[in-house]
């Protein structure tokens, strides 16, 4: 493990971010954090909490992708909120380690001057991001070999191969997920961005069964879903027009469809902010699902004893233009917050 890519989350950082109030326990207070860099695996599996929290704030993946960067911001705007959340009966800080961030700072740094129109500096852009999954991948393996469920922040979908190929060799074996979407990322093998994360863990046996949830049918080509009907046994999915437009299907049986088809085996829990309606992201959308939605879903899929991992992504609050950059921050909190409440009741 290359130690400098992994920046653990310090006390002294719990203490900055924290805004201690007389009377009340905050997250920030109870929330267990990593001391030694050279033997973190060996400390996280001795402890008692079964979540770990790993952020990767980066957007490479999504200007490979030419999407509009700021998926970066995620990670800090989510500190701000979840550390300052209530520790109550609910949900207890107790229950989770912070461990810290990858750093790519130095690749950013290189990518923010690149131009991905340029052919020859978005076929750099994609060896940036083969060089992003392979830390994320190794990283989430040992997270996963601890006993302990990955909660992953921020970035690009791109991250969800590493998040996939890190669970699948840990188990030993392909597993299922789950992604809550208006985009499938299941796009064309062109050099790895965050379009084809799921495509690229698929050809190479790390993802087994794949469940896209309320896809909108304006962003999805002719060409993906010809790739879809290719692997029907074993890609299947459902449409937001679907369900909220034309009401050919329930919110509630496609749920349940979408469980059959992963809850045999391990599973990843993908959350694409850019299909909740006005949430700052690198695609954000008018229309889909709304967070309560959203929310009821992540209560759904993370009571199974099959969840792996979930990976909440592509929020960018540095694209919030009227400067309410602190609300992505707050909803990936929330929605953390119901899969651990959620998991925590079956365990």
């Amino acid at each position: 493990m290359n130690k400098q890519r992994l920046k653990l989350f310090k006390k002294s950082d719990l203490a900055s971010l924290t805004k201690f109030r007389s009377g009340e326990i905050k997250f920030g207070e109870r929330i267990h954090t990593l001391e030694s860099h050279d033997s973190w695996y060996n400390e996280l599996a001795a402890l008692d909490a079964r979540y770990a929290v790993i952020g990767i704030p980066e957007d490479i993946g999504v200007k490979a992708n030419l999407g509009r960067s700021g998926t970066s911001t995620a990670w800090q705007s989510f500190l701000n909120s979840f550390l300052n959340i209530q520790h109550n009966r609910f949900c207890k800080g107790s229950w989770v380690t912070l461990i810290g961030h990858l750093d790519f700072a130095e690749e950013q740094e290189e990518a923010n001057k690149l131009d991905p129109n340029n052919r020859e500096d978005r076929k750099r852009l994609f060896e940036l991001v083969s060089l992003i999954d392979k830390e994320v991948s190794h990283t989430i393996a040992n997270i996963v070999k601890a006993g302990k469920i990955p909660i992953v922040i921020g970035g690009g979908h791109n991250n969800s191969y590493g998040n996939i190929k890190g669970t699948a060799l840990a188990k030993g074996k392909p597993i299922n997920v789950v992604n809550f979407d208006a985009h499938t990322d299941f796009r064309p093998l062109e050099g790895r961005h965050s379009g084809n994360g799921f495509s690229y863990a698929f050809e190479e046996g790390f993802l087994k069964n794949y469940f896209i949830f309320g896809l909108h049918e304006n962003y999805t080509s002719k060409t993906v879903f010809n790739d879809i009907k290719l692997h029907a046994d074993r890609v299947k999915y459902n449409t937001y027009e679907q369900i909220r437009i034309r009401k050919e299907k329930s919110f509630d049986t496609e749920l349940l469809t979408a469980q059959k088809h992963i809850d045999n085996n391990t599973y990843g829990i993908e959350i694409d902010l850019d299909a909740v309606p006005m949430v700052a992201s690198s695609a954000i959308t008018p229309t889909g699902f709304s967070a309560e939605r959203l929310r009821q879903f992540i209560h759904y899929f993370a009571k199974s004893r099959n969840v792996g991992y979930i990976h909440l992504c592509e929020g960018a609050p540095s694209l919030d233009y009227e400067q309410n950059n602190h609300l992505v921050g707050k909803l990936i909190a929330y929605l953390v917050t119901d899969f651990i409440k959620s998991n925590t009741e079956r365990i």
